[in-house]
């Protein structure tokens, strides 16, 4: 006979504990365990292995259709999907608050609705009128978007039963959905877990491409329990600082094309308008060569976008620990590259405060970066502006090595587009951009000759 037995789900991480405590053992958060429906547990007399249905096994090379995708009307967008929304799919977006999800899923269902597909918005934290307004605002008023307030997925689900599927379904957002076969509040874990189920379960029924807007805690991550991230085919995150003008649309987990692919937007007072071009954006303003600055090109996913590094060294009179601020990049790395400068290549930056910034707020994660944030330290440090129109890029180890990365022929020949003619890197790179000098080094003290030599 089965019997139920309580447990407790953590809010914060999702983790599963029998007993009530007062902090979470897996994430250390205080006060996040709230007692989920009761589970049951059967005995080890119940068997599972008859009493269902048979399944049906098809060939791995089974012919299939082509996957057919719908483009969006914005490019930005279906690049960080792969090439399009999938019919069928999942996709959960997450993001700070105030930083355009709701825009820009507006902008996306509006282009559709004027395309000729069926798309349907439904808010669960603001009423229609509110998103009128900013369809308004936006210009988009006239679009045929079907809009709704809802946040019982019952109500949806039935709704959307009696009318033909739409092509793209928005629900803003999953945390306000609830359903009432499930305990709890809307937003718990338990609540989360099974609208999401029931909503990408038709998604799947009736070929709708599903966009679940997703809440983020105060560490950036997605809110909610982390099997919400597995359930899903697509997990974006639309990155930016509210007071740079730019937006990033990142992909993260992608089951139909490419990770770590981005769409870059600028907010502007008629909404997120598409940036084609994201290397002029972060090196606006770039006229004559300064000292501390370098141009590193970075890769997301398929793309090269060119940012600048700058760096500031000040040198310090008295006693006081030097302070190290760090912008747009580790700050574990920084210390660490600092170290190498010092014990391979005679710098010293002890008694010196470091400043480092990566312009227009953008955030670096390559390790290809180290080169060029090492030229700009070495640069500010000698007071000596790098070569006009040069790039740098490049992996250093602790060994004070120059070694291979990633696509080098892909970051020169972007390089080439935006004007720049010189290169510096790692000495073994087989695909070079013909249009550009390039300059292999070896060590990174082959660096430091280079700037500290230059008149």
């Amino acid at each position: 006979m089965a019997k139920t037995k309580k447990r407790y789900i953590c809010q914060a991480c999702g983790s599963v504990s029998h007993r009530w405590q007062g902090q979470c053992a897996d994430c250390a958060e205080w006060n996040t365990l709230v007692e989920d429906a009761p589970a049951t547990v059967f005995s080890q007399k119940h068997d599972l292995s008859s009493g269902g249905r048979a399944i049906s096994f098809v060939p791995l090379d089974a012919p299939a259709e082509p996957l057919v995708r719908r483009t969006t009307g914005l490019a930005e967008f279906d690049r960080a999907l792969g090439g399009g929304l999938v019919p069928g799919s999942a996709i959960l977006m997450g993001g700070d608050p105030g930083i355009g999800k709701s825009t820009l899923l507006l902008q996306a269902a509006a282009r559709i609705a004027k395309g000729g597909g069926r798309a349907v918005y439904i808010s669960g934290e603001e009423a229609s009128a509110q998103v009128r307004m900013r369809a308004e605002r936006l210009g988009l008023a006239d679009a045929p978007v079907q809009l709704a307030a809802a946040t019982s997925v019952r109500d949806i689900l039935t709704t959307l039963g009696e009318m033909e599927p739409p092509a793209l379904l928005v629900i803003d957002s999953i945390q306000t959905m609830h359903s009432d076969m499930i305990e709890g509040a809307p937003g718990t874990v338990s609540q989360v877990r099974g609208c999401a189920f029931e909503l990408i379960r038709f998604a799947k029924e009736c070929g709708t491409a599903l966009v679940l807007v997703g809440h983020v805690t105060k560490d950036g991550s997605i809110a909610g329990p982390r099997v919400l991230e597995h359930m899903v085919d697509v997990v974006m995150s639309f990155e930016g600082e509210r007071s740079h003008q730019y937006r990033i649309l990142r992909s993260l987990k992608n089951r139909f094309g490419p990770v770590d692919e981005i769409g870059v937007f600028a907010m502007e007072g008629q909404g997120l308008a598409e940036v084609s071009n994201p290397s002029m954006l972060f090196l606006s303003g770039r006229e004559e060569p300064l000292a501390g600055s370098a141009v590193f090109p970075a890769l997301e996913g398929t793309r090269p976008v060119l940012v600048e590094i700058q760096a500031l060294i000040v040198r310090l009179q008295s006693g006081a620990t030097p302070r190290r601020a760090v912008v747009g990049w580790d700050s574990a790395r920084l210390a660490m590259l600092l170290a190498v400068l010092e014990a391979r290549c005679g710098l010293s930056f002890s008694s010196a405060e470091v400043y480092l910034n990566v312009a227009g707020g953008y955030r670096l994660s390559d390790p290809a970066a180290d080169l060029a944030v090492a030229a700009a330290l070495v640069s500010a440090l000698a007071d000596k502006p790098l070569a006009r129109r040069s790039v740098w890029f490049g992996e250093v180890s602790l060994a004070g090595e120059i070694r291979p990365v990633a696509h080098g022929g892909l970051r020169l020949r972007e390089s080439v587009k935006l004007g720049f003619e010189q290169g510096y890197g790692p000495e073994e790179l087989p695909d070079r951009s013909p249009g550009l000098n390039y300059r292999g080094l070896r060590q990174l003290a082959n660096l430091v000759d280079r700037v500290m030599s230059t008149p």
